[in-house]
């Protein structure tokens, strides 16, 4: 998960607050140390936290509240996190060209493929070309990405000249990598690379990584930046270096200009929180965020909606954003015939994905649960799928395991479905232990199996009752959490 330790820590804070008896000095006290605790623990710089633990106890306290007390409060946190992270960089959905760089280990080459595969989602025609002239092996590892994602590559013969290539074919990688980095300029594989790729719409390049911003590659990405004439520069960062981010950011500036940058890793570090802090204090903004070690963990950084997760507020407009997707590949795979898919986008189906029917009237059987885990998991994780919605007030704890839904585990679902009665899919509670036993019998599953089905079913009713009560305004903790946000979130939850 996203920053999963700094989300749980703030939404336990937040908890605290929307459940509070009243709120006095003594509540806000105890807020702003359960803040600071977990942005302390995210490696986010001390002067930031003072800054805005001040900030949020002079509001907190100060302020005339035109909501009610506990909502003032969760909005008044809400609005000082997201200060602190400060803006993005807005990279248009247009033809253009993208120089991309930073030091080894960043994530860079994964990150111009994930680049690649974002640009396609969204309808235009990427295409990649490795301008990395010393690591043929690198080069060769972005080929193969480009093929798994179906995006034209080019290096100029590059990753033929990888170090497992040349040692079988004549007896020495390491010499053949090192004198094929001396016969072509990373300027003249760019170039042809892009006459090459002249009628594709987004051409991404790649450059050499550095241990340390040293002076030979200052001038290569001098030179590409003048022979290519990019409208974006992204640097890659590790969100793991933390506060260090800033003066990665800052040098790179200084060295060549950014208009954006990539902060990779932030499903993997403890320190995510401290690089986004970081690189606010910079003149660049985040474009994006790697979430993952695979392709399609990247997203565009959004600030009011990273915090609204965070807080566990959601995200729907995200979530809204990648079913369009979903369904638009859906449409293209299937060459325009109409299928079930139109359930997973929510809206021109007759079975909406979580659908306000589905809500307010809080049943839910093991049918339903079919339906939607199967509409999900074309989506995506089910588990960051479910961090888009507003589930902070509920008490749900996303367990990793539990959303590891898998083609064959919806497989072994419908086999324990169809050994159901139809009483026990309308009414699963009925399901008891000799009733696993011949549904696990007749399946040819095990018992665990079955009571894992039960388990989700449990899951996925108790969050829908608590998402229909909240938009009632029943769920005390959630409804007045719902109540609080700003005008912007208040209208994704309608």
């Amino acid at each position: 998960m996203l920053l999963e330790s700094l989300s749980k820590s703030l939404r336990g804070a937040v908890r605290k607050v929307v459940r509070a008896n009243r709120i006095d000095k003594r509540t806000v006290e105890e807020l702003v140390r359960d803040i600071q605790r977990a942005l302390i623990q995210a490696d986010v710089k001390i002067s930031l936290v003072k800054e805005l633990s001040n900030r949020v106890r002079e509001r907190a306290l100060r302020e005339t509240a035109t909501l009610n007390p506990r909502a003032h409060v969760v909005k008044v946190v809400y609005e000082e996190l997201l200060r602190i992270v400060g803006r993005s960089a807005e990279i248009p959905l247009k033809p253009q060209k993208i120089i991309v760089f930073g030091l080894n280990g960043s994530g860079k080459t994964l990150s111009c493929a994930k680049l690649a595969l974002f640009f396609k989602n969204k309808g235009l025609k990427p295409a990649v070309i490795c301008a990395d002239v010393y690591r043929p092996a690198a080069s060769e590892q972005l080929k193969q990405l480009c093929e798994q994602i179906g995006v034209p590559f080019y290096d100029g013969g590059i990753s033929s000249h990888s170090p497992a290539t040349t040692a079988a074919t004549e007896g020495n990688g390491a010499e053949n990598e090192e004198a094929f980095s001396h016969k072509t300029s990373a300027v003249e594989v760019a170039l042809e690379g892009l006459r090459k790729f002249e009628k594709y719409d987004v051409k991404i390049i790649d450059t050499a990584g550095r241990h340390a911003l040293e002076e030979d590659m200052i001038e290569e990405l001098r030179a590409l930046n003048e022979a290519v004439k990019p409208e974006q520069r992204l640097l890659v960062l590790d969100a793991a270096i933390g506060q260090q981010a800033s003066k990665q950011a800052k040098a790179f500036d200084e060295a060549v200009g950014i208009t954006g940058i990539i902060l990779t890793k932030m499903d993997g570090t403890a320190k995510g929180g401290g690089a986004l802090s970081a690189v606010s204090e910079t003149n660049a903004g985040i474009a994006f965020l790697g979430t993952g070690e695979k392709v399609e963990d990247f997203e565009r950084f959004h600030p009011d909606r990273f915090i609204s997760r965070l807080l566990g507020m959601g995200d729907l407009q995200s979530l809204v954003e990648i079913a369009e997707e979903a369904l638009k590949r859906e449409q293209k795979a299937a060459s325009g015939a109409r299928r079930r898919a139109g359930a997973v986008t929510g809206v021109g189906g007759e079975e909406a994905l979580l659908s306000e029917e589905d809500i307010l009237r809080g049943k839910f059987t093991l049918k339903d649960l079919y339906k939607q885990l199967e509409a999900l998991r074309k989506m995506g994780p089910l588990k960051k799928l479910m961090q888009m919605l507003p589930l902070g007030g509920l008490d749900i704890d996303l367990n990793d395991e539990m959303f590891q839904v898998t083609e064959e585990k919806l497989k072994k679902f419908k086999a324990m479905m169809d050994s159901m009665t139809e009483e026990e899919l309308n009414e699963p509670r009925i399901i008891n232990a000799s009733r696993i036993r011949r549904i696990a019998r007749g399946s040819g599953t095990t018992t665990a199996e079955v009571s894992e089905l039960l388990k989700y079913h449990r899951m996925m009713q108790r969050m829908l009752k608590g998402l229909g009560a909240a938009e009632r305004g029943r769920v005390r903790g959630s409804g007045g959490l719902m109540r609080g946000m700003p005008l912007k979130i208040l209208k994704k939850l309608r």
